[in-house]
């Protein structure tokens, strides 16, 4: 069976330890023939980055902290200058203030709004802004979201803001790099035990309800959530943009009370 994204050069941001779903599609991109490259936010997190990336056999590995656009232009640059053109990206950046996530919502801080936006949804039109001219020939860009975008989930709080913002900036997005042939869409993943997921205060009764209440009956694994991300950045998704992708499951389409099950 051919290597679905052979051919294809795709950088992954965020990719910061082997639990975490950036990780997850970098490895999935790699065992489907992509050259793959990384970002790494600074030099504390660079040596982690680069083992967990030869292990891939990553090919290169850039700074870029997406709330400095110094770095974010010097990622367009580096890439330029090596001759690289783009084929998939894929940006895998979320943060918000731990006190932000672990009080009211109406108690967020100014500051700290202002800080979960940027992080968790500005950088997607940053990165896509300075990346874009890099996509010659098309090709795919994608983005995490999270069910806390459009429903109230308990202690999800300013990250479901930020996270509607970017659902809302993959549309506008794909509205405008369409012509030039550059797909950009969102997977939603359902809730998995990743370390950035342990910072939100009672996670594993998220956990224990969607299992109880999803229509597969379990959690979301998060190799789902790679294959997708293959799927999207591959030529099997190129008739498909603007759209948040569902990886969850099956818990989107549930109500208040799951239907009984057929006797």
């Amino acid at each position: 069976m051919p290597k679905l994204l052979e051919g294809k050069t795709a950088i992954v941001l965020g990719v910061w330890n082997k639990w975490s779903i950036a990780y997850a599609i970098a490895q999935a991109f790699a065992r489907e023939g992509a050259t793959l490259l990384l970002t790494y936010q600074n030099d504390r997190a660079k040596p982690v980055v680069e083992e967990l990336g030869n292990e891939l056999g990553a090919k290169g590995f850039y700074p870029c902290d997406v709330q400095q656009q110094s770095d974010i232009d010097g990622l367009a640059e580096s890439l330029k200058r090596e001759g690289r053109t783009i084929d998939v990206m894929v940006h895998c950046l979320a943060f918000a203030n731990h006190e932000d996530l672990n009080q009211p919502f109406l108690k967020t801080s100014r500051d700290g709004f202002k800080l979960a936006l940027d992080v968790s949804a500005y950088s997607l039109v940053a990165v896509s802004s300075a990346l874009s001219p890099l996509m010659s020939n098309g090709g795919a860009i994608m983005t995490l979201t999270y069910l806390g975008s459009t429903r109230v989930v308990k202690n999800y709080n300013v990250m479901g803001i930020a996270k509607a913002a970017l659902e809302a900036e993959v549309r506008y997005l794909a509205a405008e790099l369409g012509a030039q042939k550059i797909r950009v869409n969102a997977i939603s993943a359902g809730p998995i035990k990743t370390i950035s997921a342990r910072g939100i205060k009672d996670f594993s009764k998220v956990l224990d309800f969607v299992q109880e209440h999803a229509p597969l009956r379990r959690n979301t694994d998060i190799a789902e959530v790679a294959d997708a991300a293959v799927f999207l950045g591959s030529d099997l998704g190129r008739g498909v943009t603007g759209n948040v992708l569902y990886v969850d499951a099956g818990f989107q389409i549930m109500g208040l009370e799951p239907p009984a099950p057929p006797k």
